[in-house]
C-alpha cells in the first residue's frame, strides 16, 4: 500500500470544502475571550474512580456541515433560536482521563500540532492538571479522525505515551487500513484517510484491537456506536453503580443531537447508522441515569440526559468546588 503523509494544508482544505451558510446573524450565546488563561481541566469522582476532563483546545467548522439530511431553513432556524453562530460551529475537545482500580486511562489523544492552531493543547493541559503522561497505562481511541488521533505523534514524529497499552476497535482499524482506500474515497475524504493511516502506522506504534462489549479493565468496557466512522466506539466507565459514557463523536452538538437526533453531520460516514447509534446512546443514558461526556460539547462537556417529548435534552452537570 502506498502511504502518503498529509500536510496541514491537506487537512485544513476539508474544513472549507463546503460553502458556509449565509444567514442573518442573531445575538449569539457567546462571550468575549478572556484576557488570561482559561481552565484546562475539570475533576470529579464516579464511585471510586477519579475522573478528570482535560481540554485539547477548540476549533471551528462551517455550520453548512450540520444537518445535511435536514431542511436547510429548519437548521438555520434552529441555530438562530439557540443563539448560535449561523456560519461557524465552535467545537471544544474534551478528553476523559480516569484513574480506576490502579489503572490510568486516557480516551483519545487530540490533534497535536497537525490540525488547527487552536487545538493540540492536551499534553500541556495534562501537565497543568498534575497528570504524569508517562504514567498513563491505557489509551483508547474512539475513532481515527484527525482531532482524535493526530496527537499520537510528538513534534519529532515519535509516538507518545509509549508506556501505555493502546486500544482501537477492530472494525475501525480494518476500515482505515483497507488497501488503497485513499484512492477509493471522495477527494474531500482523502486527507482524513491519510491522517488515519499515518497515525495508525506510526513507527513503533503497537495496537490492541477491541470489540464492542469487551471489557479492557474492570469497570471499563467498549460500547458500539458505528456511523460517524464504520468502527466508532464509545467507552463506558462504571464504579459502585455510577456510570459515565465517553461518547466520542457519536454525539457532537449539545443542542441539535438531542432535539433532532435524526439529523447528522456532513462528516458522518453513514448518517442513518450514526443516528441509530446516537438514539441508542441517548435512550440508554436517559433510561438508566448514565452520565455522558461529549467530546465537542461546551467544556467540560459532562451531564445527564432527560427525555423531552419525542426527543431529549442535555442537563449539564453541576460544577462543584472541593
Amino acid at each position: 500500500m502506498n502511504i502518503l503523509k498529509p500536510s496541514r494544508r491537506d487537512i485544513l482544505k476539508l474544513a472549507a470544502a463546503a460553502p458556509a451558510l449565509v444567514l442573518p446573524v442573531p445575538a449569539l450565546a457567546a462571550l468575549g475571550p478572556p484576557a488570561g488563561q482559561q481552565a484546562s481541566h475539570f475533576r470529579f469522582t464516579l464511585g471510586q474512580a477519579a475522573v478528570t476532563i482535560v481540554s485539547d483546545g477548540y476549533f471551528t467548522m462551517p455550520t453548512s456541515g450540520l444537518g445535511p439530511n435536514a431542511d436547510r431553513d429548519q437548521v438555520a432556524a434552529f441555530l438562530e433560536a439557540h443563539y448560535l453562530d449561523a456560519t461557524n460551529a465552535y467545537r471544544h475537545t474534551n478528553h476523559l482521563y480516569v484513574e480506576i482500580g490502579g489503572a490510568k486511562l486516557l480516551v483519545d489523544v487530540g490533534s497535536g500540532d497537525r490540525f488547527f492552531d487552536t487545538a493540540g493543547r492536551l499534553m500541556g493541559n495534562l501537565a497543568a492538571a498534575g497528570i504524569d503522561a508517562d504514567a498513563i497505562t491505557h489509551v483508547v481511541i474512539t475513532h481515527a479522525h484527525p482531532d482524535h488521533i493526530l496527537g499520537l505523534r510528538d513534534d519529532f514524529d515519535e509516538p507518545i505515551l509509549q508506556n501505555a497499552e493502546w486500544f482501537i476497535g477492530d472494525t475501525e482499524i480494518d476500515y482505515w487500513l483497507q488497501d488503497d482506500l485513499v484512492n477509493r474515497v471522495a477527494p474531500e475524504e482523502q486527507a482524513f484517510v491519510l491522517a488515519a493511516v499515518n497515525s495508525i502506522n506510526a513507527e513503533g506504534q503497537q495496537w490492541t484491537t477491541v470489540r464492542p462489549g469487551q471489557s479492557i479493565l474492570p469497570g471499563v468496557s467498549i460500547v458500539a456506536t458505528p456511523g460517524h466512522t464504520p468502527g466508532h466506539v464509545a467507552l463506558m466507565i462504571e464504579s459502585e453503580g455510577q456510570m459515565l459514557i465517553a461518547a466520542g463523536d457519536a454525539l457532537t452538538n449539545v443542542y441539535m443531537d438531542f432535539a433532532h437526533p435524526d439529523w447528522g453531520i456532513e462528516r458522518d460516514h453513514d448518517i442513518a447508522m450514526a443516528a441509530d447509534s446516537r438514539k441508542r446512546l441517548l435512550d440508554m443514558a436517559a433510561s438508566d441515569g448514565i452520565a455522558l461526556l461529549g467530546y465537542h460539547f461546551p467544556f467540560p462537556g459532562v451531564g445527564q440526559v432527560m427525555r423531552e417529548g419525542g426527543a431529549y435534552r442535555f442537563i449539564p452537570a453541576l460544577w462543584r468546588w472541593p
